[in-house]
């Protein structure tokens, strides 16, 4: 592994990792969970809870926000909203990992579990009905909804793609995971406008509907929908990889036993960029993948044996210990 660009602050837009010692092809990993609120989700944040401010829709000791979340944002909004003076309630599943929760809780936010999911939606369209609910029954909650804010992409056409544009000036192919695909959007109409041709490649679940695939069971919160984002533009995506919740549980313990803890949503986009550079030429081929967070909230799901034995069986992890050893070898 060989570290870009590592600056005494630790600041996360400078922060590059080459994985090509560890899964034998070059791929530099944007690593975006070095900021308080351990990933990207602080950018959308803070970029809706601003423009919320700017358009007068808030006021400190009154305002109650409220969204749907399943983890990473709901924990960056319950910062932002313990520092500026506002209520936070997210809304959340079964699905949220426990220490996603107890983080939000310990700064002060109401966190409320949706444990059945919606005839249509699933547990995305139960947590959003329950979002309009509520908020029908009060004018003090106000509803950011990432799923179909224009600040959440503006956050990353503003921040995260000027940021790989600057690190790698000859940037040929960007993978992105697809969520409520905010970072994807900002960063994909970034690079239609800049100077040179960049493949946008999206990474989504096996089970996601985001991109017209057949809804299934998806355990691993992060990426993937049951509920198509209105803020996707599939005119600005060039390729669509899916990746089972198998594959991204490999990827992420190949990652930790070279010393890397990431979350499911940058072991998703890792496997996926390894599918689909292990079927291109890469020489003289620069790719970027924008790892989202770090893996400390996932200690009791994707890194917990129990819990992958119950949902996944007992051989989840043996292709890859196999695979790693005849690699080594």
């Amino acid at each position: 592994m060989s570290v870009i660009s590592v600056p005494q602050d630790f600041n996360e837009e400078k922060l590059y990792v080459d994985l090509r010692s560890i899964f034998g092809r070059s791929l530099f990993l944007k690593c975006e969970g070095f900021n308080f609120a351990g990933s990207i989700k602080l950018k959308a944040a803070t970029e809706m809870v601003e423009a919320a401010e700017r358009d007068g829709l808030l006021t400190p000791g009154v305002s109650v926000l409220v969204e749907s979340s399943s983890g990473n944002l709901g924990v960056a909004l319950s910062m932002i909203a313990a520092s500026k003076g506002y209520r936070f309630v997210c809304v959340t599943d079964s699905r949220c990992n426990l220490a996603s929760r107890r983080l939000m809780e310990a700064l002060g936010s109401q966190v409320h579990i949706i444990v059945e999911p919606a005839d249509i939606g699933g547990f995305l369209g139960a947590r959003l009905d329950y979002v309009r609910a509520l908020c029908a029954t009060d004018d003090r909650y106000v509803w950011l909804n990432q799923y179909t804010n224009p600040n959440s992409w503006k956050a990353h056409y503003r921040t995260t793609a000027p940021a790989i544009a600057g690190e790698f000036p000859r940037l040929d192919v960007l993978f992105v995971g697809a969520g409520t695909t905010g970072t994807l959007m900002g960063c994909a109409r970034y690079f239609r406008e800049w100077h040179r041709p960049v493949r946008v490649v999206a990474v989504d679940s096996v089970g996601s509907v985001t991109f017209g695939g057949a809804p299934g069971r998806r355990m691993i919160p992060g990426l993937g929908t049951s509920v198509r984002p209105e803020l996707l533009d599939e005119s600005y995506v060039d390729e669509v990889v899916w990746v089972e919740e198998s594959d991204t549980i490999r990827a992420c313990h190949r990652l930790a036993r070279s010393g890397f803890l990431f979350g499911g949503s940058t072991g998703t986009v890792i496997s996926g960029a390894m599918d689909w550079l292990a079927e291109h030429d890469t020489r003289e081929l620069t790719a970027v993948a924008i790892a989202p967070d770090l893996g400390e909230r996932y200690l009791d799901t994707i890194y917990q044996t129990n819990w992958l034995q119950d949902l996944y069986g007992e051989d989840v992890l043996r292709s890859d210990e196999l695979t790693s050893g005849s690699r080594a070898a």
